[in-house]
């Protein structure tokens, strides 16, 4: 297992340049190294990722290889620790975050972008209103999706008024043992839930020269010991209050009645990637009135969550 990490790392390297080697110290200081052996068992690959990747002298060589350093020992970690048998199994197990810990008249609007073949269409009329109006919103976006809509996934990054998340590589409910959510299998190892977590964050990390520090699985389902290994893997598991729009099968009032149950630090659920769905009808209403009435729209990094 320690020699796959080892490949794996070294490819993420050797595909690297300027712009996608670019991920801040930032990202990365809330999750500091724990461990002095760990960094030793690094050591003994580095002349080996030495010989397959020569740093370009425009990048600062120390950062990369913290950089390297901290994101191979995060699965490395996982993949070697032994953890507990599940006892749960949802959207509301222990770890997973639903709210933002504030008093404040704030609202997280969260968009999933699922992916696959009935998952990848752009809702263009929700995303030009979001724009137009400037009303931030959080992007949870599956790897299959940035595939298919790969143009539209940069500009999205590039916007200010977004953050990109993590959604998952193929949208998957995360387990240790096998189960299912909505007809979709999840994953059964501890191994797969590592998968499915760091592919799409390596693929989001070299688009943007950012990790994300939120994930959202397949589903939002989980047990309780994956979020666990989410959280050793270095990102917060975030699902939500308020159902928006019901995966992008209600109707407009609906979806008005659903959102204007949102109150001070709710994070609300919705879909940009069902461009038929009545979504953006019903959110343009609900902005509207939530604005009447004294709210905004935040980004789940600012502010704590619960």
């Amino acid at each position: 297992m320690r020699s796959i990490s080892v490949i794996i790392l070294l490819f993420l390297i050797a595909g690297c340049n300027k712009e996608t080697i670019n991920f801040t110290e930032k990202a990365f200081t809330a999750y500091p190294m724990e461990k002095k052996e760990e960094k030793v068992l690094l050591k003994k690959n580095v002349e080996k990722i030495k010989r397959w990747n020569s740093i370009p002298s425009s990048i600062d060589g120390k950062l990369v290889q913290d950089l390297k350093e901290e994101l191979y020992l995060r699965k490395e970690r996982v993949l070697n620790q032994e953890y507990n048998q599940s006892k749960e199994f949802g959207e509301y197990v222990a770890g997973v975050k639903t709210r933002m810990k504030t008093s404040d008249k704030v609202i997280a609007l969260t968009l999933d972008a699922c992916g696959g073949e009935f998952g990848s269409g752009y809702d263009h009329e929700l995303m030009n209103f979001l724009i137009a109006n400037k009303i931030k919103a959080n992007l949870f976006i599956n790897a299959r999706w940035i595939d298919a809509q790969h143009d539209k996934f940069l500009a999205l990054a590039d916007n200010p008024i977004f953050r990109i998340n993590n959604h998952g590589t193929e949208h998957r409910p995360l387990s240790t043992v096998p189960r299912s959510a909505w007809g979709i299998n999840s994953t059964s190892t501890k191994e797969e839930i590592v998968t499915e977590i760091t592919d799409n964050q390596e693929k989001i990390g070299e688009l943007t020269g950012k990790l994300p520090r939120f994930f959202r699985s397949g589903t939002a389902f989980y047990d309780e010991v994956a979020v666990k290994i989410a959280e050793d893997l270095g990102v917060e598991v975030v699902n939500f209050d308020v159902i928006g729009d019901g995966g992008a099968t209600f109707s407009r009032p609906q979806v008005v009645e659903s959102m204007l149950k949102s109150r001070a630090g709710s994070i609300i659920i919705l879909h940009m990637n069902q461009p038929s769905s009545e979504t953006a009808d019903g959110v343009k209403e609900a902005i509207a009135v939530l604005l009447e009435q004294g709210y905004s729209f935040v980004h789940l990094d600012e502010y704590e969550l619960e």
